[in-house]
């Protein structure tokens, strides 16, 4: 007997929280308004009745912006100064693509002369020989070797001065110096 009463004893004192639970509730507590500070009272205005020839006409200030010749200001510094030139219509496919989006896929060579395998940005592929015209800066084939095609293109710096850039396309991008 003692057992079942020690059951009964841990499972009244588990579950009677959970019975008189619903029973009991919140005591409402009553607002207490608290003194606020001082409101302020709208400033009293007169309106004057004037006559017709009292009245004046006030003309409307207009605001017109010209953004004609200025950057736009949402627009990142670092991107403004580094525009590319737009693609010119009826160029060769080579002319129309950046040096930097184009993919070198393939190299041969003859007894004369090595020949590239290039892949452009629209998924066409043509073959390239030294000196031909290459990119939107009209750069040059310079040498074309085994496994890299050399580049020259004659870019503009920040003072405006035509400087050369090389840009080198690898058949395998693991071999960076």
């Amino acid at each position: 007997m003692k057992k079942t009463t020690c059951y009964f004893l841990i499972v009244l004192f588990v579950l009677l929280p959970f019975v008189l639970l619903p029973f009991t509730g919140c005591k409402k507590e009553q607002a207490v308004q608290k003194p606020m500070a001082n409101q302020v009272q709208p400033p009293m205005t007169t309106k004057e009745v004037k006559g017709p020839e009292d009245t004046k006409k006030v003309e409307q200030e207009v605001y017109m912006y010209d953004s004609k010749g200025k950057r736009d200001p949402f627009l990142s510094l670092v991107l403004a100064f580094k525009k590319k030139p737009e693609r010119k219509k009826g160029v060769s496919p080579f002319e129309s693509y950046s040096v930097d989006e184009i993919s070198l896929l393939a190299i041969a060579w003859d007894n004369q002369k090595h020949y590239a395998l290039i892949m452009l940005p629209d998924k066409k592929s043509y073959t390239i020989t030294e000196g031909m015209t290459l990119g939107l800066y009209g750069g040059k084939v310079q040498k074309i070797t085994n496994d890299m095609v050399m580049i020259r293109e004659y870019v503009k710096d920040y003072k405006g001065n035509l400087k050369p850039k090389d840009s080198v396309l690898r058949l395998r991008k693991e071999e960076v110096e």
